[in-house]
């Protein structure tokens, strides 16, 4: 009896030990949906790229990464600018900007001004109250940490308050002029879904899936293309796809209407 009662026992530690490292099939989470949530190569990169260029030369830089006139083309300018575009038209962005960075272009000069002053001058952008204030303290700490300038560390970048991913990229690439960096804002996150290339639901993991499958040759231009593209043809609700230089490649994903 006892004989049996350790055989079943021994039976069943073995039994449970080999389900634990040669689990059948389909017994644990099954991750290959998450390989599948994207494509393994962007098919046709190189032409819609090509396609790209040719067609939205036609229209305006998005304000971040414009050179603009009476301003130094500095990594603070940037890292203002950005701030200032946050939930703002590239238009109204463009003037506060000009308002405030044509004479202000520095944390010693944003800190002569006053908050109050600072808020007049980039009225009527969003939330501009609380850009003002940000954008003296942002100041204050790259002078009293960073000797004034800004840092052209990613993880640095991001302890900066009001800081994310999005501005701290665009800071990279078009502030620091460095390589290997990818913004992404509403519209880089849309359209890479909507062409069928990932499948994503935050512009964080956007970052991280694109990085995966657009070769880096591309990452500089990205931001770019894809802003323009979206605030022209490639819009949230009814796409101009009948103007869409790259229609043949697109999955239109979401896509209920069109124009």
């Amino acid at each position: 009896m006892y004989s049996n009662s350790v055989e079943k026992a021994s039976i069943n530690i073995i039994f449970f030990f080999s389900f634990f490292f040669y689990p059948p099939k389909n017994v644990f989470l099954n991750t290959d949906h998450f390989r599948d949530s994207m494509v393994k190569t962007i098919r046709h990169i190189d032409k819609i790229f090509t396609l790209l260029k040719q067609q939205l030369q036609l229209y305006t830089q998005p304000i971040v990464s414009r050179k603009k006139k009476e301003i130094p083309d500095t990594p603070f300018v940037t890292l203002i600018s950005c701030l200032l575009s946050l939930r703002t038209k590239d238009e109204v962005t463009e003037q506060a900007s000009r308002r405030l960075l044509t004479k202000y272009n520095t944390p010693e000069e944003i800190l002569r001004l006053t908050e109050k002053q600072i808020e007049t001058m980039i009225y009527p952008v969003g939330f501009y109250k609380t850009k003002a204030k940000r954008i003296r303290a942002i100041s204050r700490v790259l002078l009293e940490k960073y000797h004034g300038e800004v840092p052209d560390e990613f993880e640095e970048l991001l302890s900066l308050k009001g800081v994310g991913r999005k501005t701290a990229n665009i800071v990279m690439v078009y502030g620091h002029k460095k390589h290997g960096y990818l913004p992404i804002d509403t519209h880089c996150h849309r359209i890479p879904n909507r062409l069928g290339w990932i499948k994503t639901k935050t512009p964080e993991d956007t970052e991280h899936a694109l990085k995966k499958i657009l070769p880096p040759e591309y990452w500089d231009d990205f931001n770019d293309l894809f802003v323009t593209f979206g605030q022209t043809i490639c819009v949230p609700i009814s796409p101009f796809c009948s103007r869409c230089p790259v229609e043949q490649y697109c999955k239109k994903v979401g896509v209920s209407t069109s124009r």
